[in-house]
């Protein structure tokens, strides 16, 4: 029967779907209901609940994985498409060449600085690169880029996702305190929040309470740092290019067979493309205002529905015994990147 070939995927798929969907709905009640807590943090955090409760835990590694599995990764990628859509290049040009290098600093120093301090704790590459990534860059968003770049395993991804949520709510909560004792400015205040909180929505639940002006330029200083997904990927690819050719150049020169059949992984995947395509389009002005609403609210659904499959696959039990080193990574990584925020913050505005 033809109809078969789409009902097995459906019976498989269908449970961890239904159940993201439902978690998704749920998490932006939570968020309608507490304003300062961001729909994709209470994705995530769902996510974990789902995990750990025992009620809900045995369904959740069972029949429902695949289907979240699914929604961790492809739902996310679609996610990063339509972020795109956020980005204009018009805002980004309109902070000024001294503003645009310092923030490209801060994101290039705080990924070296990660990778570098997760090396000296003995973290696996991946973790290290996924963790730098996340956290410099724009959160689970990146996590997700990287990883697909990368080829990194799905299941790996969980850890860094967890701590870049974890790390990226307790901004929400600490520097609002910060801002007086530091005799920050409304816009000062904005754009360290823009240069060193990892998401977008906790970038936007932070910098709210400051009101407008904070928000505003906070921001378009973290789509700034949004932009420079597209080279740091890019970059990472090329790199693996390079390790996959003189991996298989060493085989053949050994005089094994060539198992790699001229195939090497993608420079830029299909969807990181996609993501510029549709900053392409933001900055041109080809998309109406009605256009950005609808798809600003398709991408936080995809998103928040791909955090919680990401979250559901998190076991505090196992996370305690093997995140230790990690969650002192995330910690030293986290106080790194507001560091060099505020120093290039009060450079950049006088």
């Amino acid at each position: 029967m033809p109809f078969n070939r789409y009902l097995r995927p459906l019976a498989r798929l269908g449970p961890g779907l239904v159940l993201a969907v439902a978690a998704t709905g749920l998490a932006f009640i939570v968020h309608a209901m507490l304003p300062a807590v961001p729909a994709m943090t209470a994705a995530v955090a769902l996510g974990l609940l789902s995990a750990n409760i025992p009620g809900t835990a045995v369904w959740t590694a069972g029949r429902a994985r695949p289907g979240l599995d699914f929604a961790g990764k492809h739902l996310m990628r679609a996610g990063i498409v339509l972020l795109g859509l956020k980005v204009s290049m018009v805002d980004v040009l309109g902070l000024g060449w001294t503003a645009l290098l310092l923030i490209t600093g801060v994101v290039l120093a705080s990924f070296t600085g990660t990778y570098g301090l997760a090396r000296l704790l003995r973290l696996p590459r991946e973790t290290a690169l996924l963790i730098a990534t996340g956290f410099s860059i724009c959160g689970a968003s990146a996590i997700g880029a990287m990883a697909a770049v990368r080829r990194i395993k799905h299941q790996d991804t969980v850890l860094p996702v967890a701590l870049v949520t974890l790390c990226g709510t307790l901004a929400i909560g600490v520097l609002p305190l910060l801002m007086h004792p530091l005799g920050l400015s409304p816009e000062r205040f904005g754009a360290w929040t823009g240069a060193s909180v990892h998401d977008v929505g906790q970038v936007v639940a932070t910098a709210q309470t400051a009101g407008a002006a904070a928000l505003g330029i906070a921001v378009v200083v973290k789509l700034t740092r949004v932009i420079l997904l597209a080279p740091i990927t890019a970059a990472a690819g090329v790199q693996q290019r390079i390790v996959h050719r003189r991996e298989r150049a060493g085989i053949l020169a050994a005089g094994g067979p060539d198992g790699g059949g001229g195939a090497f992984p993608p420079v830029v995947p299909l969807f990181v493309l996609g993501f510029m395509a549709m900053v392409g389009i933001r900055s041109l002005g080809w998309a109406s205002p009605v256009a950005l609403e609808a798809a600003g609210a398709v991408q936080d659904l995809l998103l928040a529905a791909a955090l919680f499959g990401l979250g559901s696959a998190v076991r505090i039990r196992t996370l305690l015994h093997t995140g230790g080193r990690a969650l002192l990574l995330a910690l030293g990584s986290w106080l790194l990147i507001a560091g060099l925020g505020l120093g290039a913050v009060w450079i950049m505005i006088r």
